[in-house]
């Protein structure tokens, strides 16, 4: 099994288990090891399905303004803790090839792989989401066309991209590329750097 048939699969089942209640409210029970790959990943795509629905409860046109408030708070927290996920899976990478010797030709990707593999997380959910959409019976079937030729291209995406990042890794193992690991410093969430937040100490 490749690293991203393994990410697909966990990936997969975190969305899963999400849904047998379907409420951003369910604690998580990660069935993985504590300080594994596989359980950082299944925390990575439970944190996004959970704010996959946060992100649709908080558009909600009769939602109250305190409500909102509440869950924007919410959605920035979790956007800090899938920044500090995907840092820990990037750790991960630079363990695991840590000691490979860069070529003299090696040249920097765009992002790291676990970057990549936010991306591939995402997709999940849009996949995932977007099938539920083609299976609305009380949708119209031109909606449920739409949707399916939608699903077809989100499929292919997701094949290519989980290429991209296998391929990415060989070309890591095999010292034809390299990565660095930039801390993503948020400011907003930091009282030391957002301005609103040290001027009213």
């Amino acid at each position: 099994m490749s690293f991203t048939e393994q990410c697909n699969t966990i990936f997969n089942q975190a969305i899963r288990d999400y849904h047998l209640t379907d409420d951003v409210d369910t604690q998580i029970n990660n069935p993985y090891d504590n300080n594994t790959i596989e359980h950082n990943l299944y925390m990575k795509c439970w944190i996004d399905t959970v704010q996959w629905h946060l992100e649709d409860i908080i558009r909600d046109p009769h939602i109250d303004p305190l409500d909102a408030l509440a869950l924007k708070r919410r959605i920035d927290r979790s956007n800090q803790d899938r920044t500090d996920l995907v840092e820990q899976i990037d750790s991960h990478f630079r363990s695991e090839y840590g000691n490979v010797t860069p070529m003299a030709d090696a040249r920097l990707n765009t992002e790291s792989p676990a970057w990549a593999v936010d991306r591939l997380s995402i997709l999940a959910l849009k996949i995932y989401h977007m099938k539920e959409q083609t299976e609305r019976t009380e949708a119209s079937q031109e909606h449920r066309a739409t949707c399916t030729a939608k699903l077809d291209v989100l499929l292919e995406q997701r094949k290519d991209l989980s290429l991209a990042i296998d391929q990415l890794i060989e070309d890591i193992a095999a010292g034809k590329k390299y990565m660095k690991v930039y801390r993503q410093m948020k400011m907003y969430n930091d009282p030391a750097t957002n301005p609103v937040l040290y001027k009213n100490k």
